[in-house]
């Protein structure tokens, strides 16, 4: 059922934009094909791979951290890659792409991992205030680089990585996310240690697990797609919260067995506000994060009132 409102969500990107053109005509082989090769295919793309990758984050942290309510927007994690970014940005004008992504993994790497120790302080038996502390966790996190970024006159670069939308994403600027996918094809390969993971720590490590291993490759992993994403097409909230959820409802908490479904269906919904922020204004556009972010409140605010929060 995902698979094929995919595909179809997949031919109705591509034949939608400002330019009127035919499917027939995209595939044609003349100017409108080229349209479809630089243009419309890249951004259909790029919204795929940001919502799967950005979904199988949001699996990881909520493993990791033995909480439905967490995902790289609310816990630092995407403001910490948009601090790297404006810092790399400030100090090293003239840095690479490779050096730009380093900076800003490394940067959400650290704010991730000082999350977690400020979490492991909260009492077990408030589990909603993880997600409250996190949102105060990087809520501080963007105001400081706000605060930067108003000093040197970069609001419009942070505006850019702070808001998810893809009307800028043509061929040879959205490839990063390639890079994003595979990461979080990776995941897949430690599937069977973050489920154990979930079980706690102690649990974990008396299960025979490298604990404090898979950690630092969960992290790891998250912090990169988080930077690929903001880097390439700014942020997404709520992604990779709204995503996991639904898929536990029906499938459970066995990551080998729901990863491939959390990523087809993260993918999905992403292009799917993606066109629909296309087509409600048409042809001006709204961000995909802003369509996306209404529907992430919503179920937001439905689990916090109508399930319980434990993952363990």
């Amino acid at each position: 059922m995902i698979t094929l409102a995919c595909g179809g969500l997949i031919f109705a990107s591509l034949a939608t934009g400002a330019a009127n053109v035919s499917l027939a005509k995209l595939f044609g082989g003349t100017e409108n094909g080229d349209l479809l090769l630089v243009s419309r295919l890249p951004r259909t793309l790029a919204a795929i791979l940001a919502g799967s990758s950005l979904a199988v984050a949001g699996v990881i942290m909520q493993m990791l951290v033995r909480n439905r309510f967490v995902e790289p927007t609310t816990t630092g994690t995407g403001e910490c890659a948009a601090l790297g970014l404006l810092g790399v940005t400030l100090l090293m004008p003239e840095a690479s792409i490779f050096m730009k992504m380093t900076i800003s993994s490394a940067v959400a790497f650290v704010g991730t991992a000082l999350f977690l120790a400020l979490v492991q302080r909260l009492p077990p038996t408030q589990p909603l205030m993880v997600p409250l502390t996190g949102i105060v966790y990087g809520g501080i996190i963007a105001a400081v680089t706000t605060f930067i970024a108003y000093e040197f006159d970069l609001l419009q670069y942070l505006s850019v990585w702070m808001n998810g939308e893809f009307s800028g994403v043509l061929q040879g600027r959205y490839e990063l996310l390639w890079i994003s996918g595979g990461v979080a094809l990776m995941a897949y390969l430690y599937a069977d240690q973050f489920t154990v993971a979930g079980f706690g720590r102690d649990a974990a490590i008396g299960l025979g697990l490298n604990y404090r291993y898979v950690l630092i490759a969960g992290l790891s992993i998250v912090a990169l797609i988080t930077s690929f994403t903001v880097l390439t097409v700014g942020m997404l909230p709520f992604v990779g919260l709204v995503v996991p959820n639904i898929i536990s409802l029906f499938r459970g908490d066995n990551a080998r067995a729901t990863l491939p479904l959390v990523a087809l269906m993260g993918g999905t919904l992403v292009l799917a506000s993606d066109l629909l922020g296309r087509l409600i204004r048409y042809p001006y556009e709204i961000p995909a994060s802003a369509v996306f972010g209404v529907l992430g409140t919503a179920v937001f605010l439905w689990l916090l009132f109508a399930r319980p929060a434990p993952r363990g």
